[in-house]
Order: C-alpha cells, then structure tokens, then sequence
C-alpha cells in the first residue's frame, strides 16, 4: 500500500509541473538601466518572483488563459501587462518609468540657499545657526554674510551681493515685501536687522536666479518665512548690561492657535561708559521694540498668521568736520517705524492651494544736523560747502501691499504658480521746509511652473511682468532653472533670470523721467549633500543695464557686470562634535553709474572674500564654543570732482584687506523653574584694523578713514525662558 501511495504522489506532481508555464522576462527603467528586486506577480493569484540583480526573472504558474502580470517597484509607476497562457513559455520584458516624489525629486539651487524644515530645502543655516554664529550677535544678516556671494561691509546695513548695492539686495516676509528691514542708521555706522531669527522656520537666501514671484531686486533676494504654531507655551526674559526684554507665547490646549508678545528697550550708555566710541554721542542710542502675533488653523487645514511690530531709535552725536577740525558736524536721529504682515494659506481642494499676503508698515525719520563750534554750540561759517551740512529733515515711508498667489497641482508633484501683487508707495521729504512727495501705485502679475520630468530633471519656467505708475513704465521679466541629478545626493543645476528694479527715492524726488535698472543673470552650480555634509560650487555672471546716472544730469544710462566663482562647504562629520563651513568668493566687477567718469570697481566690492564658521558643544560642561573669521582683500576707494561739467578721479587706491574674528559662548543652565542660557560674544578679537573707505574735504586736501565707532563690540546677556528648553535645541544642533 505504501509503494503505491508514493507511486501516485509522484505521478500527481508529473502532472501539476507538466501543467505549470514558465513566465521569463527582465525589468528595467525607462533609461534601460537594472532594476533589481521588482516584484512580478500574476494578478489575483499566489504565482509571481522577483527581478534578481541583473534584472531577470523566472517563475512558474498554474494559471491559464487570459490573465495580467502585475509589476512594482519602490519608486516607480506600477505597470501591468494583459498575457495569455497556454502550453508554451512566455517571455515579457518591462520599463518602469520612475514616479517622481518629493522625498526623491530634484531641487533647483543655481543662485539660492534655502534653511529650513521643508523637505526639498538643502539646510544651510537654521534660527539657531544664527543665534550661535560667533560675533553675528544673533543678527540674520550678520550670519548671511558668511555665505558665499555676500560681501564683508561694515560702513552701511544691507546685503551686497555680487557686485550689488546694498538697496539692489530685498527682503521678504511670508511672500510680502519688507520696506525697511533695518534699523535707522546715521552715515558711516551700519544698523542691524529688525527681525529677531526666532520669528522664521525657513530662509532662502538667492544671490540671483530666484523665483517669479517676487520682483525689483536687482541682485538678491532674502526670503523668510515665518513659523506657524509653536509646539508649547512659553515665558522668555532677557537681560544685560545693554538690553532687557520680556516676552509670552501662549499656545491654544487644541494647539490650533496661538498668540504672543514680546517688549525689549536697549540703552547703551552703560556700555559706552566702558568701551569708549569714535563719536561723541551726546544722545546715547535708546532702541524701543514691541511685537504682537496671532496665528490660527483654518477648517480646511491651512493657516492665517498675523504678525506686528513697533519700534523706535533715538540717538545724537558728534564727530569733526572735514573741511574745519575746529568745527563738528552734530547730527540727532529719531525713528519711528510700524510693520504689520498678515498671510493666509489655505487648501481649495482639487489640487488647488491660495496663499494670501496683506502688509502695510509706516517708517518715520527726523535727521537734525547742525555745525557746532568747540562749545558745542551751532554756528555758520559763510562757507556754503561747510553750512550745506546745517539741515533738517524729515521723512516718512508708507508701504500698503497686497499679493494672491494661486498653485495647481499638476501632474505628480509639479506645480502651476501663478498671482498678482498690488502696492501702494507713499514717500514725503521735507528738507529744510522743501517739501516733496512721491506716490506709486506698482502692479505686477506672475506665473511660474515647477516642471518635475523625472525624479532626475526638473525645470523651473516663469515671467513676471510690472508695472510702475511713477514713471509710467512696464517690463517683462523671464526666468529659467533647471536642475539634473548626477548621483546620490548630487545634482547640476543652471539658471537664467532677468530682474529690473525703480531707482531709489532719493534720484526718483529729482525726476521721475527713469527707465528701470537691469540685471541679466546666468548662473550654473554643482551641489552634493548628504545629512552631515555640504559642497557647492558656483559661477555666474551678470550684465547690467540701465543704472542710475547723475552726470551730466539724472538718467539711466549706467552700465556693468559682475563674475566671479564661489564654494561653499560645510561638514558636521568629519571631526566629531564640530560643526564647521568654509566659504569662498572671488568677484570680478566694473560699473558705470552715479557720477563715475568711466567703468570702475564699485567701493563695496573686493575681489576675494571668505569665511570660516567653527561651533563646538561639550556637553560635559554644556558650553558651546563658536568662531567666525572672515576675509577680505581690500576694496578701492575713490575722490570723483567735478571739473566744469565733467567729473574726474582725483585720488584712489584700495583699502588695508579686512580682518575680523568673532567669538562667543553659550553656556546652558537653570534658574529655579528657569531654562537659562548665558551668552558672551565679542567682534574682532585680535583688534585688527579695519578700513572701509575714505571720506574728503570739499577741495581734497584731507581725507579722513571709515572706521568702526570702537575696535570692538562685547555682549554679555542671560535668557531665561519658562516652559520650552531652549538648551534642547543647542544640545540637539550638535549631535
């Protein structure tokens, strides 16, 4: 009996491999590249393999007649194929074509560095970044400045970027315009930021190339964006010797809204009774700041965020005149400016997105200048190039803008972007009872695709057109991206742009009768990042057309270019615990416009620039050690006189190269029920010189350096916060 149940089983299993079919075949991708381990099944059955790692497959299956083989694989389409079975093998070769996603997809980079939480975004620097950059003072601008592309001036705020004046560099906040985001400042001394870093999830900083949607910056782009809701309630405090701050965020128990305020007043008559200044400051700077946000989740999922602040400066003080040592220019400075941002994003439902953008901020300013004599009492001379510089002036800046932005989700993950922005210019100047006034009513319209062809290669394709009611002129603005994927974690990318922008309102009060500036940039880089680690480098070259001319009248018949190369690393691997990036540029520039008599190096531009950022944390000790140093050979300085109606170079030369070696400290602690945080920080620690140029007397015969007011700023400060560990954050960035 059991010889023929063995018998019979082996009779059955002849049978069941007699009726099997053999189904071959190979799978590849659209390129015909291997596709290892896809899963080949026959649809609704248990029969199916997997490619093996020459991309081949076998397998049998019982099935018969009409019947679809199902194939998948991780990060491509699905594809099935109808077969029909019968006696004799099959043979079926497949392409997969690659599904592009976002976690996989191209970014284009030529011409920005984006930070921040997005998935795409090549993280370069972060809110804490900025607070722990040593020397910067938790100063976003500061930080920037150690990004390739930026240049190291120190006598006016502002980005100057390629070849760029600091007014050709904009800000952004959540897509709207800011109009003025520095503080006040008198000549020769640079302000900070008014936005502290916390405020912003994500910053792109574009050195050119940036997206259509924004406009009239001729050279950069800084875009920030703000955070949505916090994670917790919170109670912060900060005190120094110079400054002291309060401030409360309170988060809704649904955490579906939240709001917030924050005071600070800054004095700084303690410190200048230590660290003496170049100026006689008979008004020490006294800085008030108050800010106020709301924010909530809408039904559908999106977000309205509103966010406003309020501050003002108030500061006198002396230094000697240039023509007559015996006499002092006394110039008194009070500003009062208002910022109000509201954004709204929200989801419309079949693949439409809204992003809404309403701001309106008001700046006002009154310079006061008189010549005073060695007693400190205003005098005139009779000598009009000395009593030019007795005036009083007032001003006042009025930005209301509104900006709807529509996207549409095409096809995978690209995207249609398309709006329009409206805004409303109000600008008035009184000089010494000479009163101006300038009203603009700019509109601009934009469209923009984000073009995803494969996981590999992707296409950014936009024009902006606008139109300024000031000088009655429109342009049309085209852009260009595309990026290419070379290897894991690497990609080309390569951009062309042209951005226009009005001429500032000091030149538009002499006459309205401009043409825009131009600026045509092309730009090509190579970037390969992995989690810990960056390289970037970067060529572009930008031709310039329309500039502002002062000689032999008002008009825009400037000219120029800029080129140069730049590289960027940075590495949290290599050497355990420390965070470093290396940046490098060279910057080749010449430029027609104001009253240059010909094409020259501009005064805010040097040739070579670089920094070196070093953070290390020792968590035995909860102290964080940072390092800047930055470079940069010198730039040229120039005395232009006018001689009958043309303008001549009387002196030039270029400046002793810039040093500065910035340093600060952050130690983590408790105060009570307290997270605190001590911070210490000081610029130019080996006190080196430093240069930015030369002011000259009326006939030449005297020139005076630009020099910082002291060597050396130093800061010592503690926060306190109740309710989030900020000392998380520091310890986390450094793991």
């Amino acid at each position: 009996m059991k010889k023929y149940t063995i018998t019979l089983l082996l009779i059955c299993l002849v049978l069941v491999a007699g009726a099997q079919v053999r189904i071959t075949g190979s799978v590849t991708d659209n390129r015909g590249r291997i596709l290892a381990g896809a899963s080949i099944a026959v649809k609704n059955s248990y029969d199916g393999g997997l490619s093996d790692s020459t991309g081949h497959f076998s397998f049998r299956t019982t099935e018969k007649g009409a019947q679809v083989l199902v194939v998948t694989s991780v990060g491509y389409k699905p594809v099935e194929q109808a077969i029909q079975i019968a006696q004799e093998p099959i043979e079926v070769n497949f392409q997969l074509k690659e599904e592009i996603s976002e976690l996989k997809a191209v970014v284009v980079t030529a011409g920005s560095f984006e930070a921040g939480d997005r998935k795409k975004a090549a993280t370069v620097l972060s809110s804490l970044d900025v607070y722990t950059t040593g020397g910067a003072n938790a100063d976003i601008t500061a930080v920037v400045k150690t990004l390739p592309g930026a240049q190291q001036v120190g006598e006016q705020e502002g980005l100057f970027v390629r070849g760029g004046a600091g007014y050709e560099a904009k800000q952004f906040i959540d897509g709207t315009l800011v109009n003025n985001p520095f503080q006040a400042s008198v000549p020769d001394l640079a302000s900070r930021g008014r936005f502290a870093p916390n405020l912003f999830k994500g910053t792109i900083f574009s050195t050119g190339g940036y997206s259509a949607l924004y406009g009239q910056a001729l050279s950069s782009a800084l875009i920030m964006e703000s955070i949505d809701i916090p994670d917790r309630s919170e109670a912060t405090a900060s005190i120094s010797p110079i400054f002291l701050g309060v401030g409360l965020q309170k988060v809704a128990s649904d955490k579906k809204s939240s709001l917030g305020m924050n005071y600070g007043y800054t004095n700084l008559v303690a410190y200048f009774q230590i660290v003496k200044q170049k100026p006689d400051y008979f008004k020490m700077p006294q800085l008030h700041n108050a800010d106020f946000n709301y924010r909530f989740k809408t039904k559908n999922g999106g977000m309205v965020k509103y966010y406003t602040m309020f501050g003002s400066i108030h500061t006198g003080l002396r230094r000697p005149n240039i023509d007559d040592p015996s006499l002092k220019n006394a110039l008194e400075l009070n500003n009062t400016n208002w910022y109000n941002n509201l954004s709204w994003r929200e989801n419309l439902g079949g693949g439409w997105k809204m992003n809404l953008g309403l701001g309106y901020s008001t700046d006002h300013t009154r310079i006061l200048q008189q010549i005073q004599n060695a007693q400190n009492q205003a005098v005139t001379t009779g000598t009009p190039w000395i009593d030019n510089n007795n005036f009083n002036l007032k001003t006042r800046s009025d930005l209301s803008q509104i900006k709807l932005v529509f996207d549409k989700r095409l096809s995978g993950i690209s995207v249609l972007r398309f709006g329009s922005e409206y805004q409303y210019f109000y600008n008035r100047s009184n000089y010494n009872n000479l009163q101006a006034s300038l009203t603009d009513h700019f509109k601009s319209v934009f469209a923009e695709a984000d073009l995803y062809l494969t996981n590999a290669l992707a296409a950014k394709i936009g024009t902006r057109f606008e139109h300024s009611s000031l000088m009655n002129k429109a342009n049309i603005a085209p852009r260009l991206s595309l990026a290419y994927k070379t290897g894991k974690g690497a990609q080309m990318s390569i951009a062309y742009g042209v951005f226009y922008q009005k001429p500032e309102n000091t030149y538009l009060y002499a006459t309205t009768n401009f043409g825009y500036a131009k600026a045509s940039h092309y730009i090509v880089n190579y970037i390969k990042q992995t989690t810990l680690q960056t390289f970037r480098i970067e060529a572009f070259y930008k031709a310039y057309d329309g500039l502002v001319k002062t000689t032999p009248t008002y008009f825009s018949g400037g000219k120029g270019d800029a080129k140069g190369i730049e590289l960027f690393w940075r590495d949290k691997k290599s050497i355990k615990g420390l965070d470093y990036w290396i940046s490098y540029s060279y910057l080749d520039t010449k430029r027609d416009f104001l009253n240059y008599p010909k094409e020259l190096q501009p005064t805010f531009a040097a040739n070579h620039t670089t920094s070196l950022v070093v953070k290390r944390f020792i968590n035995k000790i909860n102290t964080g050690f940072n390092f800047t140093y930055s470079y940069a050979t010198g730039r040229p300085y120039y005395n232009i006189m006018q001689s009958g109606s043309s303008y001549t170079i009387a002196d030039q030369g270029k400046t002793i190269d810039y040093h500065n070696l910035g340093f600060s400290f952050n130690y983590l602690t408790s105060l009570g029920k307290a997270y605190a945080v001590i911070v210490g920080s000081v610029t130019n620690v080996l006190n080196a010189k430093q240069v930015f140029g030369y002011n000259y007397s009326h006939d030449g015969s005297r020139k005076d350096a630009i020099t910082p007011p002291a060597p050396q700023f130093f800061f010592l400060g503690l926060f306190l916060s109740w309710g989030v560990d900020r000392r998380q954050d520091a310890i986390n960035n450094n793991l």
